[in-house]
């Protein structure tokens, strides 16, 4: 009878006991929330609050590096120290993982921006790839909106109208990843004033307190 090699008995033991992936309790729990906590799916509009979510659900629960393609994947194989080969627990557990975020991942993103990604294999082609997309478009947006912020005017609207086109323009900025000081929102305002205001914007320009907004 010819005989065969076995690996050491350790090695086989500690293979056949992690070769069932399972899901952790951390993944589970994003699982089950991701859509829930991300209640507003990706569009052209919010990329940055979506990402901002997603980051953070992930990383609090130690899945920061599905995200990231610089992470290392486990090989497929599991090389024995007789020289033969078998299928890796820890790539299959990769695997698990990576292929249950991406399908939540999925569930967050609207059905408009969908096709760009539905064909990825992995999480952080998924993650990479709607980074690449929408950070030069989300810049573009920010640049377009500051102008229209720039233009703004009182014109034929009432304060409160006028107060609240700002407002709008102010929260779409914040939306694309942009950012104002306070004190430029107030100069955006008083520039869009007509001429009879301006002892009102001379009394605001020579406040020497900070101005707050509320």
């Amino acid at each position: 009878m010819a005989s065969t090699t076995t690996s050491p008995p350790g090695e086989q033991s500690k293979i056949s006991a992690s070769a069932t992936p399972v899901l952790s309790s951390s993944l589970k729990f994003v699982l089950s929330n991701l859509k829930n906590t991300v209640q507003n799916p990706l569009s052209p509009d919010n990329y940055p609050l979506w990402s901002s979510q997603i980051l953070k659900i992930c990383r609090a629960n130690g899945l920061e590096s599905l995200l990231d393609p610089l992470s290392p994947v486990p090989n497929k194989l599991h090389h024995r120290t007789n020289g033969s080969t078998a299928p890796n627990p820890e790539y299959a557990q990769w695997v698990l993982n990576d292929q249950n975020l991406a399908a939540s991942l999925y569930s967050t993103i609207s059905a408009s921006i969908l096709p760009y990604v539905l064909n990825l294999e992995s999480t952080s082609a998924i993650w990479t790839t709607l980074q690449t997309r929408f950070q030069s478009t989300n810049r573009s947006r920010v640049i377009q909106l500051k102008n229209a912020l720039h233009n703004v005017a009182l014109k034929n609207l009432t304060m409160v109208q006028y107060l609240n086109e700002v407002k709008t323009l102010v929260d779409q900025i914040s939306a694309a990843g942009g950012h104002i000081e306070e004190e430029d929102i107030i100069l955006y305002i008083l520039h869009g004033l007509p001429p009879h205001y301006q002892s009102f914007k001379t009394s605001i320009r020579t406040i020497t307190q900070p101005l707050n907004l509320d």
